[in-house]
């Protein structure tokens, strides 16, 4: 009894699974009154077929069932091609996910659940996602996708090559190869999500979310892309400012999940004036966008793909040299050395000095106290070398507006961190 409740558990979420997918085909259906060739009940029956066969294979000891299972489908899918091909609908989107609605209730039943129903989710996203995908598609330049494939070529060749292992004199012996790399494709990973999102949600979808993302993108592109707007339309001061804002609190969050990814411990000690900060920041957004009274205009904004190899190897070379002057300012400086080489450090790329810190603390080169105070220090210094920008690049409108938010930010994530 308890083999048949499992058993029939099993088939409970293949269906589920199935009516879930089936649900967002109907959905999409450009005439909801016209009959369509797979339905919410085609797509459940296709997960409960997909665990018969599951079941049968196991019953009978052979994969024969499932094949054959697959191949009459597949010839069902075949012929409802061909036909709907005579009306001009080309599409192979319905069939294909057929398909993989039947494996998913033959993966569920062979007890991979958790694999069968993070399918079915993902599934129904990209089906969900048509046209922010097709959006991304026209947005997206042959030169694009040749630095994506060149980065990812490198990244898989590369980096299972490198030496996961320490190399330098001692106290120096701080480089790994495989770290380092490892970290540039992290982050150019991180900016990538930015620029994604961009390209798939639309660079003029107003001002707010544009620095929002643009912060994930480029914190410091978005700051330059807003200030130099400011020259010619002034009057839009208060929203630019709190796009460059809202960039400035998501790069100070930016950090504290690059600090994650290398040394779970740190964050203990950086999380508070973090948060702090970010809280401080989304604060001052609130009331910029509650004391604006024009509606903001569509900005268009052009962002770089952060996948170029260029720009990773420089990331990876500003990563290795501060990793050496922090570890040489702490052997010959102590702490004060660190946190002079941070600050200078954190006015040209907070992310390689955070990502130092992180990897010095994790060889235990460092305290955590000494290395959340470095990371605040850096990214505040990248705060202010951003403020400059707003200052002498910028509309003095603007400058008036951004200037409390960099106050107010600096001001509670360097008390934070120096003083509880």
């Amino acid at each position: 009894m308890e083999e048949n409740l499992t058993i029939f558990g099993r088939f409970a979420v293949s269906m589920f699974a199935g009516i879930m997918i089936g649900l967002q085909r109907e959905y999409a259906s450009d005439n909801p009154d016209q009959e369509i060739a797979a339905g919410v009940r085609t797509f459940a029956l296709l997960a409960l077929l997909g665990s018969a066969s599951g079941f049968a294979t196991e019953v009978l000891d052979s994969a024969w069932p499932l094949i054959a299972i697959i191949s009459v489908v597949g010839l069902f899918f075949t012929v409802n091609f061909y036909l709907q091909s005579l009306h001009g609908n080309k599409g192979l989107t319905t069939e294909v996910t057929g398909v993989l609605t039947l494996l998913v209730g033959a993966l569920i039943f062979w007890q991979h659940i958790v694999l069968g129903v993070a399918l079915s989710v993902v599934i129904t996203l990209l089906l969900a996602l048509k046209i922010e995908l097709h959006r991304f598609a026209q947005h997206i330049s042959r030169e694009n996708i040749y630095a994506a494939l060149k980065f990812a070529l490198i990244s898989a060749v590369v980096l299972p090559i490198l030496p996961n292992q320490t190399y330098g004199p001692d106290p120096f012996n701080i480089f790994n190869p495989f770290k380092i790399w490892l970290l540039v494709v992290f982050i150019s990973g991180i900016s990538f999500v930015g620029y994604v999102l961009i390209k798939i949600i639309g660079a003029r979808q107003g001002i707010g979310l544009t620095g929002l993302l643009g912060g994930l993108a480029s914190s410091t592109a978005a700051t330059l892309m807003f200030t130099q707007k400011s020259k010619v339309n002034s009057a839009l001061s208060n929203y630019f400012a709190l796009a460059i804002i809202s960039a400035w609190t998501v790069m100070f969050f930016r950090v504290i999940i690059e600090v994650g990814v290398v040394s779970v411990n740190l964050v203990n000690a950086l999380w508070l004036p973090i948060l702090l900060a970010c809280l401080s920041g989304l604060i001052y957004v609130f009331y910029l966008y509650k004391n604006s009274q024009k509606d903001g205009e569509e900005q268009d904004v052009e962002f770089s793909n952060p996948f170029e190899l260029g720009p990773a190897i420089k990331f990876g070379f500003i990563f290795v040299i501060i990793l050496f002057v922090s570890k040489a300012a702490q052997v010959y400086s102590g702490d004060t050395g660190i946190y002079i080489s941070s600050f200078i450090a954190g006015l040209a790329d907070v992310d390689a000095i955070a990502l130092s810190m992180a990897e010095l603390f994790q060889s235990k080169s460092v305290e955590s106290t000494t290395a959340a105070r470095a990371i605040v220090l850096a990214a505040v210094a990248n705060t202010l070398a951003k403020g400059g920008i707003v200052f002498f690049m910028g509309h003095r409108s603007l400058a008036k507006a951004v200037f409390p938010g960099f106050l107010i930010m600096a001001t509670v994530a360097l008390i934070t961190v120096f003083l509880i």
